[in-house]
Order: C-alpha cells, then sequence, then structure tokens
C-alpha cells in the first residue's frame, strides 16, 4: 500500500473537491440535474478509480478492464468529472480509438444541452468510457450481474493454461432507490446464487429520497437481505474516510466465494450548509448563494467556475492513468502471445470485440416459404437442423431484418449453444444440465 504523505493528502482531497465542484457547476449551469450524490460519493469513486479500477483512459474498451457501472444514473455528473479528469479518450461508433477527449471540458459545461456529451443520464456509446446506459433505478445493478457472469464466461471460454486473458472485476454504485426497485433484488439473488466474487456492488445509504426521509417508505435491513443472499458485506461508515473505503475495496479484492457489497453512510449535499441531508440537494440545483457558501466550506475559491486547480489532472495521469496503461499493455503483449498458439481462438475474441460475425454463418439455415412456415415445421426445423454446437456469438437474433424469410425460419427455435454451462459457475454440486443430461449444451430460448 502507498505511503500516505501530507502532500498526498492534499492533493487527493484537491482531487474529490474538483469532482464535486465540476458536478455541481454542471448542474447550476443547466438548471437542471442532481448535485447532492456526486458531492456525497466523490470520495468513494475517487478511491476506486484512483488505487484500484484497472481501466486504461487511453484505450476505454480494451478487453480486460475493470467495469464501472453508475447505478445511479441520475448522478451522472459523478462520472462525467471522472471521465474528464482522468483523460478518458472517445471512440467511435466502429469501436476506432479517435484521440480526443470522450469528456471535454465544454461538453461538461454544456450538461443537459443537445449534443452535449454529458445528457442528463449516462448513455452507452454516446459517451467513451459509459459502459451501459443506466437511468432506471436498480437497472445498472442489474446489468452489472450480467457482467460480471460474462466475465465468467469469457474466462471459461478463452482463458488457457498460461493465458489468463479475462479475470475483470465489476463495480456498481447505486443508492437507496436502486435497493427499493424489484430487478436489484432479483439480480443480486442470482449473483448470490452464482457466487460472482468478480462483482462488487457500492450502495450509497444517505437516507434521502427526493420525496424527503427514505424513512417515509423504506425501512429494510438491507445488510441482512444481502448476507441472505450470499454477498459478502461490509460497511464504511464515513464516505470521506478513504483509508477505511480503500481497506473496504481490498476486503473485495480478497474475497474468492462471494459477491460484495460495501455499504457507505454518507451525506448528500455534503459541504452544503443548507442543504446537505435533505431532499433539496437531490434533484435540483443547489443555487448560486449555496455554491458559494459550499465552496467557502470546501477552501475553494467562491466566484470560479469549472475549476481545474493545477496538479490533478497530473494526478489522475499518474495513478488510474499510469497504472490502466501498464496492465493493458501487459495484456496486449500477453494476447499476442496468445494468438501465436490459438490463433481460432484468438480470431474468435477479435470478431466478438467487432461486433463481426465469422464467414458463413447462416450457410446452414435453410429458407422457407411463406405457405410452408407451419409451427410444425418449425419445431422439426428447430430438433433436426439447429441442434448442432455453434460458435459462441451464433443466435438467431442475430440475423438480419432485412431478410423476413430466414428471420422466420429460426423465429422460435430452441438453439444449441456449445458453451460452458453458466450455472455451474456456482457450484460443482447439483449443475444445471441441458437436454439429454448434457452440461456442455444447456438451451437458450430465442
Amino acid at each position: 500500500m502507498a505511503v500516505v504523505t501530507e502532500r498526498s493528502v492534499e492533493i487527493d482531497e484537491l482531487c474529490v473537491n474538483t469532482i464535486r465542484t465540476l458536478a455541481m457547476d454542471a448542474v447550476q449551469m443547466a438548471n437542471s440535474g442532481h448535485p447532492g450524490t456526486p458531492m456525497a460519493m466523490a470520495p468513494v469513486a475517487y478511491t476506486l478509480w484512483q488505487q484500484f479500477l484497472r481501466f486504461d483512459p487511453d484505450d476505454p474498451i480494451w478487453p480486460n478492464r475493470d467495469r464501472f457501472v453508475l447505478s445511479a444514473g441520475h448522478a451522472s455528473t459523478l462520472l462525467y468529472s471522472l471521465l474528464h479528469l482522468a483523460g478518458v479518450k472517445a471512440v467511435n461508433p466502429e469501436y476506432e480509438r479517435l484521440g480526443e477527449p470522450s469528456v471535454p471540458l465544454d461538453d461538461l459545461q454544456r450538461f443537459r444541452q443537445l449534443d452535449s456529451r454529458c445528457p442528463g443520464h449516462p448513455e452507452y456509446r454516446w459517451t467513451s468510457g459509459i459502459e451501459t446506459t443506466t437511468g432506471p433505478l436498480g437497472n445498472g445493478f442489474a446489468t452489472s450481474v450480467g457482467m460480471a457472469i460474462a466475465a465468467n464466461w469469457q474466462a471459461q471460454y478463452f482463458n488457457r493454461d498460461g493465458f489468463d486473458l479475462f479475470d475483470y472485476d465489476v463495480y456498481a454504485l447505486g443508492g437507496d432507490g436502486c435497493m427499493m426497485e424489484g430487478i436489484s433484488g432479483e439480480a443480486a439473488s442470482l449473483a448470490g446464487h452464482l457466487k460472482l466474487s468478480n462483482l462488487c456492488w457500492i450502495y450509497d445509504n444517505n437516507h434521502i429520497t427526493i420525496e424527503g426521509n427514505t424513512a417515509l417508505a423504506f425501512s429494510e435491513d438491507v445488510a441482512t437481505r444481502f448476507i441472505g443472499y450470499g454477498w459478502n458485506v461490509t460497511r464504511v461508515g464515513d464516505a470521506n474516510d478513504r483509508e477505511r473505503l480503500a481497506h473496504a475495496f481490498e476486503v473485495f479484492k480478497q474475497e474468492s466465494e462471494r459477491p460484495t457489497l460495501v455499504i457507505v453512510d454518507s451525506h448528500i449535499g455534503w459541504g452544503a450548509p443548507h442543504k446537505q441531508d435533505t431532499s433539496g440537494a437531490h434533484g435540483e440545483p443547489l443555487g448560486e448563494d449555496e455554491i458559494k457558501a459550499t465552496k467557502r466550506n470546501y477552501g475553494w475559491p467562491e466566484e470560479a467556475k469549472f475549476l481545474v486547480p493545477d496538479g490533478v489532472y497530473e494526478h489522475f495521469a499518474d495513478g488510474v492513468g499510469a497504472r490502466g496503461k501498464e496492465t493493458r499493455d501487459a495484456w496486449i503483449k500477453r494476447f499476442d502471445r496468445y494468438r501465436a498458439e490459438h490463433p481460432e481462438l484468438a480470431d474468435q475474441l477479435l470478431r466478438m470485440q467487432r461486433r463481426e460475425l465469422p464467414e458463413g454463418w447462416d450457410a446452414d439455415i435453410p429458407i422457407f416459404n411463406e405457405d410452408a412456415a407451419d409451427v410444425r415445421g418449425r419445431r422439426r426445423l428447430r430438433r433436426r437442423e439447429l441442434r448442432r454446437p455453434q460458435p459462441p456469438f451464433r443466435h438467431p437474433r442475430a440475423l438480419d431484418a432485412r431478410d423476413p424469410e430466414r428471420s422466420l425460419a429460426v423465429e422460435a427455435a430452441l438453439v444449441w449453444v456449445a458453451v460452458p454451462d453458466l450455472f455451474r459457475l456456482r457450484t460443482d454440486a447439483d449443475p444445471a444440465v441441458g437436454d439429454h443430461g448434457d452440461p456442455r449444451h444447456p438451451h437458450l430460448h430465442a
């Protein structure tokens, strides 16, 4: 662990307050948005990104990067500020790196404005560095479970002796609203069942919703619920305690049998003299006077807007930037050796990254005339023609919508997919199996 010095504490605090003030200023400039959670969670996100996240800002789509999901999408300025300060580079829809910033300061200043890279909620493929679109509460939490399952699948399918290509972790940050939603509970149950130890949820426990205190509608013991799901649960009593936050993430990194929930007790709108711990910091700008008073509490120039002090960019570059580059470069060298020894698997991986299908992928799919496309015919097709191992990315949903006859032929098909059985991730006992007791070929419904 790095030695903590007075200088390091000062620059860390400066970076945290830069995230806070950028978020406050962006929401105020737009006269719309949510400043409170970025102000509260800035130390949490900063500690994670700066000390733990394996993410290369110069290549935000390299395959083995850690994933960070902001389930509380209304707090989007928290993520936009991180993307800007970390110097994350843009990637176009063809997944080509452009070398330009994903979130220029100008776009942060145009938060929630037309064509800005900083819309009200994070949008996948609109802003590079956004792993998934979030907004509906709990959705990001649920998606992160799918990402953690995918990481296990990728490891089982692609990793070979001496070549651990995939071992990434998935982090997701959400709040009380995410925990109230049924989708997050269902996803958490599945994650515990599958023992997804590469998954870490961060729960911003601030007790405030847009209507008021969560006690109006929410009083369950979240920690006990997640222990019942089979999760490892740890708690940080103060969101500003970066040392305890780092310890919590270390606990997650050491856990090998269960997903981890880090409950962080926080104060929404931290530092705002009149709006901290109130719903007034939840879904509306703080107001110019409150922002000035808050900046005074931070020791920040009151009149400065969108200020990034000297040394902040460089500190992010020396932290998440340097660590991410080193980790990615080592992975690229490992993949080059892997490609020499396992060319077919390497080709499949590259195609998946580029969203490409193999040549002749649809050659075995028959074409039906309209009068022959009855249900029984399709069922016979399902059993006879498509019951064979397929590449991992072959699935009838990938059919070209411009070819309706072929789409009709597999519309209701039950496809065999030769992939590791995801449900065997949970335990060696009581394995789930497909038809005829063959665990290698689970059924995936179209």
